[in-house]
C-alpha cells in the first residue's frame, strides 16, 4: 500500500512544473507590499473628518473594484484570443480573470456594504452604482456556472469566450454609471460631481499616501500574481484530465 501511494505521489510530482522564480518573486512582493498597503490604509493615514474610521475601506473598496477591472479585461482578451487561435492556453487566462475578478468585485461589495452602514444606515440599497456592482458579480458568477453546466470541452470553452467577451459590458457600466444616472448616493470622487448627487468626500491628509499604493497593490500586483497562480493549477488541473483519460483508455 506504502508503494502504491509513493507511485502516485511521484507520477503527481513529475505532472507539476516547477514554480517559475519569476512567480516566487511576484508573489514575496505582492505579499510584502499588501501588509504596507493595508498598514497605510487602516493605521498611518488619520480618519477622516467627517466619516471618521469606516473611511479607511475607501482604500481597499475602489483599488479592489479596479483590480476586478484588470481580471475581467484578461478574459476579454483571452476569449478573443481563444475564438482566434482555438489554444487552451488562452480559454485558461479567461477562467482565471473571472474568478479573480469575481473574488475582487465581492471585496468590493462587502467593504461597500460595511461602509453603507453608518454612514447610510443600511447596509444595502438599490442605489444605481450599488445595483450595477450586483448585477456586475452576478453576471461573472453565471459565468461559472455556464462552464459548469457544459460537459464538451470544446463547446464549454467556445460559449465561455463569447460570454466572457459580453460580459465586460456590465464593467464598463458599472464604472461610469455614476456619471450617466444622476440619481445616486455614490460620491464622484474624480472630477465634478453631479448637482443633485448626495454624500461626499473629504480628501485627510496623506490620502494620496494610502490610495495610492493600494490602488497599485489591489489594482494591478495582487490580480496578475493570483490569476499566475490559478492559471498553473488549471495547467496541472488539464495534465491530471489527460493523464486520468490515458489511463481509462478514452
Amino acid at each position: 500500500m506504502s508503494t502504491a501511494r509513493q507511485q502516485q505521489s511521484n507520477t503527481a510530482g513529475t505532472m507539476e512544473t516547477p514554480r517559475p522564480r519569476a512567480l516566487t518573486i511576484l508573489t514575496v512582493v505582492t505579499v510584502v507590499a499588501l501588509v504596507i498597503g493595508l498598514y497605510l490604509a487602516l493605521i498611518y493615514v488619520p480618519p477622516e473628518a467627517t466619516q471618521g474610521e469606516v473611511q479607511r475601506l475607501f482604500y481597499i473598496h475602489m483599488p479592489a473594484f479596479f483590480g476586478a477591472f484588470l481580471a475581467f479585461g484578461a478574459t476579454v482578451l483571452g476569449g478573443i484570443q481563444y475564438l482566434r487561435t482555438r489554444q487552451i492556453k488562452w480559454d485558461t487566462l479567461a477562467v482565471a480573470g473571472v474568478e479573480v475578478g469575481l473574488a475582487l468585485a465581492v471585496v468590493n461589495l462587502a467593504t461597500g456594504s460595511v461602509w453603507a452602514r453608518p454612514i447610510w444606515n443600511t447596509w444595502w440599497t438599490w442605489d444605481p452604482r450599488l445595483t450595477s456592482a450586483a448585477v456586475m458579480a452576478l453576471t461573472y458568477a453565471a459565468y461559472l456556472m455556464l462552464r459548469a453546466g457544459i460537459e464538451n470541452p470544446d463547446t464549454r470553452r467556445r460559449f465561455a469566450s463569447v460570454y466572457g467577451i459580453i460580459a465586460i459590458v456590465t464593467v464598463i457600466f458599472t464604472l461610469v454609471i455614476i456619471r450617466i444616472v444622476p440619481e445616486t448616493l455614490h460620491p464622484v470622487v474624480i472630477g465634478p460631481s453631479p448637482v443633485n448627487a448626495e454624500g461626499t468626500f473629504e480628501a485627510t491628509d496623506n490620502t494620496a499616501l494610502a490610495l495610492l499604493p493600494n490602488l497599485v497593490i489591489w489594482g494591478a500586483l495582487l490580480p496578475v500574481t493570483l490569476m499566475w497562480h490559478r492559471i498553473r493549477l488549471q495547467n496541472l488541473a488539464e495534465r491530471v484530465n489527460a493523464r486520468k483519460m490515458t489511463v481509462l483508455g478514452k
